[in-house]
C-alpha cells in the first residue's frame, strides 16, 4: 500500500489527534457515537494512529517492527524511538515543518544537510551527535524565514534534540525519553497487534 495522500480530516475525525499528519481541527458539528470496538479493532486503531500520524506505509512499519523486535529491550519503546529518530520527524519536532509530509518534502528537495553532506532521504535514521542544519547555498530562502515566523514555538523542542533558531542548527543530543512523544498512544497494542500476524 502507497503512502496515504487522501484527505486529512477524514482520518483524524476517526483517529483522533495527529499533529504529524494535520495542525487543522475538524468542526464537530456532529457528534458520532463511538461504535464499541473489539479487541482486534482496539489494535488496529493503534497502529494505523501511529502509521498516519509518521507517515509510513504498513511495509516500512512491517520493517520498523521487525527491527525492533530484533533489537535489545522492550520492542514497543525501540519501536517509538526508531520512528522519532527519522530525519523528517526531527525537522518536524524542532519546527522546521508544520507537519511530518511538510518535512518529508523539504528533505526531498536537498534543503537539508546532515553532517554537512546533503540527504534527500527523509527516513534517514539519525544518531547521536549528528549534525543537521539547513543548506545555505539554496537560491529560494525565502520558505524558511516563513516557516520560522509560522511554526517555531519556544519550549516545545524535544530534551534530547539541541536546535539554534539563529543559525537553524540541531544536534542530537542523548537517546530519545519516552515521554517526549508527541502522539499519545499505547505502543504496546502496536506489538500484539503484529505478534498475531
Amino acid at each position: 500500500m502507497s503512502r496515504y495522500t487522501g484527505p486529512r480530516f477524514k482520518i483524524i475525525r476517526r483517529l483522533g489527534k495527529l499533529p504529524g499528519l494535520t495542525r487543522k481541527v475538524p468542526l464537530n458539528k456532529k457528534q458520532s457515537l463511538k461504535k464499541k470496538s473489539s479487541q482486534y479493532g482496539i489494535r488496529l486503531e493503534t497502529k494505523q494512529k501511529l502509521r498516519f500520524h509518521y507517515g509510513v506505509t504498513e511495509k516500512q512499519l512491517v520493517r520498523y517492527v521487525k527491527r525492533a523486535r530484533s533489537l535489545k529491550g522492550s520492542t514497543g519503546k525501540i519501536l517509538i524511538k526508531l520512528l522519532e529518530m527519522r530525519l523528517d520527524n526531527i525537522i518536524f519536532r524542532v519546527g522546521l515543518a508544520p507537519t511530518i509530509p511538510a518535512a518529508r518534502q523539504i528533505i526531498n528537495h536537498g534543503h537539508v544537510l546532515v553532517n554537512n553532506s546533503k540527504m534527500n532521504i527523509p527516513s534517514y535514521q539519525c544518531q547521536l551527535n549528528d549534525k543537521i542544519s539547513i543548506n545555505k547555498k539554496d537560491k529560494n530562502s525565502s520558505w524558511l524565514e516563513k516557516i520560522n515566523d509560522k511554526n517555531l514555538e519556544p519550549g516545545l523542542t524535544p530534551s534530547h534534540l539541541d536546535f539554534d533558531i539563529k543559525t537553524n542548527n540541531i544536534t542530537i543530543l542523548n537517546n530519545f525519553q519516552h515521554d517526549e512523544v508527541g502522539l499519545e498512544l499505547n505502543e504496546l497494542l502496536i506489538v500484539e497487534y503484529y505478534s498475531r500476524s
